[in-house]
């Protein structure tokens, strides 16, 4: 399984800290150092869910090696949709004439995008597609509360667009090795410590801490688990990607696994956590920087709960392929 373009989108307006004094009392230097986060991306009113989304994929298609018609699989991943039944799949699908894919919508809070991942390779391994469009995105500013002082503060938008295939179409392509996910719901506090409360209450974290101990317990440990299920160690990985919900979880994870700091890519302190899509927006917005045959292990955890990990190689990293692949996102 391939990867063969990526597209993003990232709303510029920005909410500093300063906007939370007035509302609730939490100072910039109280949020940065039990969070990490400097800043958040807010999606206008034009922003909607859709136009992110349809903005994520027209980036990719510059970069896309065949007609987007050919793809046979569209997902939809998020938390939160702004409708469930014509969901934003299908108005990808419609929008861009792509008559003859399965369309389908899934959710498992922040580890949605490498569900939707491993939904793919699944497709791809029993025949039933060969090319596919993940389309991840989270407007978690349509759901949350800025005047909650628990958690309002933590949630940023985005919207990402990768483009899969089961054969590879070039030596520059990411191939992904490995995916693991796994359902929670078990432990800790599970379904009631992260919720998206309707008609009442939004998008609320009410439970920080057992988010917080079991996001790094579970991030790590698939981590080790996926590299030791395909014959690495910790030193062989380039560079790790995390959920971005919390920087104090993404350092504590990194000092679990004994990695350097210069290895765990971010982008949080000036994004806020941008749900689903945020472990794979860190990937794209990095590509420009992989290497030849780099090994890269994305590894989240989302409310509910649930978890997973997908284990990458970069392919070959010419000048050219970068700034093409850098145009393209």
């Amino acid at each position: 399984m391939f990867i063969n373009a990526i597209g993003q989108y990232v709303p510029k307006h920005m909410i500093q800290n300063s906007y939370f004094t007035d509302l609730n009392g939490l100072t910039d230097e109280w949020i940065y150092q039990r969070t990490g986060i400097k800043s958040r991306v807010r999606a206008s009113s034009k922003e909607t869910i859709e136009y992110m989304c349809r903005k994520a994929v027209e980036r990719a298609l510059p970069k896309l090696p065949y007609d987007i018609s050919e793809v046979g699989l569209i997902i939809f991943a998020s938390y939160t949709p702004s409708d469930t039944v014509g969901t934003v799949g299908h108005l990808i699908q419609r929008e861009f004439n792509i008559a003859s894919a399965k369309v389908f919508y899934i959710s498992s809070a922040c580890s949605s995008g490498i569900n939707a991942m491993e939904a793919i390779k699944s497709y791809f391994d029993s025949g039933l597609a060969s090319k596919a469009l993940l389309i991840c995105a989270d407007r978690n500013s349509s759901y949350s509360d800025d005047t909650d002082s628990v958690a309002g503060h933590l949630w940023g938008d985005a919207a990402v667009a990768y483009f899969f295939s089961k054969a590879s179409y070039s030596q520059q392509e990411t191939k992904i090795l490995a995916i693991n996910t796994q359902g929670l719901g078990h432990i800790g506090l599970g379904p009631e410590a992260v919720k998206l409360n309707l008609p009442k209450g939004g998008l609320q974290m009410p439970f920080g801490k057992d988010v917080f101990t079991y996001a790094c317990t579970y991030i790590a440990e698939n981590t080790e688990k996926i590299l030791k299920d395909n014959g690495y160690e910790i030193e062989d990985l380039s560079y790790f990607i995390g959920h971005q919900a919390n920087m104090r979880i993404l350092k504590n994870v990194a000092q679990r696994l004994g990695l350097p700091e210069k290895k765990s890519l971010s982008n949080i302190e000036r994004m806020g956590n941008t749900g689903s899509a945020s472990a794979l927006l860190v990937f794209a917005m990095n590509y420009d920087r992989y290497e030849d045959s780099d090994l890269i292990c994305m590894s989240v955890f989302g409310g509910g709960y649930s978890a997973g990990a997908c284990l990458m190689k970069t392919g070959h990293r010419s000048g050219a392929a970068q700034e093409a692949v850098k145009e393209a996102i």
